[in-house]
């Protein structure tokens, strides 16, 4: 009898759970499509021909665009993903292969840990003490390695996590048949775990994309076409934010318009890849 109680309240605690989990997934999908639907709505007015190949023009114009915005945003992010990439997928594959148990490794893990909770904002001044007070001026450069100090942790962790879940008999197999190690890893753990690897990109290029405070402090803004990369660069976030806060109605609309793009191609890329990447039956 005292059995068959413990089932029933364990079985109504689960019920319970279960509900609330629901009802907060629930909650957490209204407000992200509330969300989608209003950035979408606000924005969609914004996309024309001129907003993908004009310059910025001055308040009361309607005939401007944020082309140069547009051009900085993607050459700051790729030169960002070409730094912070590799090295999370080696520190990674470092902490999950060589430095598992090693003082240095648990150094490193922790010094990550660390680095994935620090605010942006103080990761913009790092890089502005770094990079920009030296040379004086602000640079595509260094609002690249800030985002790409931003991406660099959650590779990391999202790589370590990933090649943790490949089986170890994957490995044993390959050094077994005399497959060195440096090509195991390469061609067996990385094949093995390539959605995740992946899907860890994604997600750091999606955590950079709409940061704002650290290309404040680093890449500053341009109202011009960029000619190097060792000058104020335009970008959209730091061009949301002036637009955003300005009491100009074009420009407030361009805003909208920007942060519909960046928030369509992060959607657009993460579907891409899963639908490349999913699984085969």
């Amino acid at each position: 009898m005292k059995k068959t109680q413990n089932v029933r309240r364990r079985e109504v605690i689960n019920h319970i759970v279960s509900v609330l989990s629901g009802l907060a997934a629930l909650v957490g999908i209204f407000f992200l499509g509330w969300i989608l639907w209003t950035v979408a709505r606000q924005g969609l007015a914004a996309l024309n021909l001129d907003f993908f190949t004009k310059l910025p023009a001055p308040p009361g114009s309607d005939s401007g665009g944020l082309a140069n915005a547009i051009a900085g945003t993607v050459v700051i992010t790729l030169l960002a993903t070409v730094i912070g990439v590799p090295l999370g997928l080696f520190t990674g594959v470092y902490l999950s292969e060589f430095g598992r148990v090693s003082h240095f490794g648990r150094m490193v893990r922790f010094t990550t840990n660390i680095t994935t909770g620090i605010p942006s904002i103080i990761v913009g001044l790092f890089v502005y003490t770094l990079l920009v007070v030296p040379f004086k001026h602000f640079s595509a450069y260094a609002g690249a390695v800030a985002l790409a100090i931003i991406m660099l942790p959650v590779v990391a962790r999202t790589t370590e996590d990933m090649l943790a879940l490949v089986p170890n008999a994957l490995r044993e197999s390959a050094l077994a048949i005399g497959m060195p190690r440096w090509r195991m890893i390469l061609a067996i753990l990385f094949r093995a775990a390539r959605s995740g690897l992946l899907t860890g990109t994604l997600l750091a290029v999606a955590r950079v994309s709409g940061e704002t405070a650290p290309l404040i402090f680093t890449a500053m803004n341009s109202p011009y076409w960029m000619k190097s990369l060792a000058e104020p660069t335009a970008n959209l976030t730091v061009t949301i934010f002036n637009y955003a806060m300005s009491p100009f109605d074009d420009w407030k609309r361009l805003a909208w318009g920007a942060s519909l793009l960046i928030m369509a191609t992060v959607l657009a890329v993460n579907i891409l890849a899963r639908y490349l990447l999913r699984e085969k039956k």
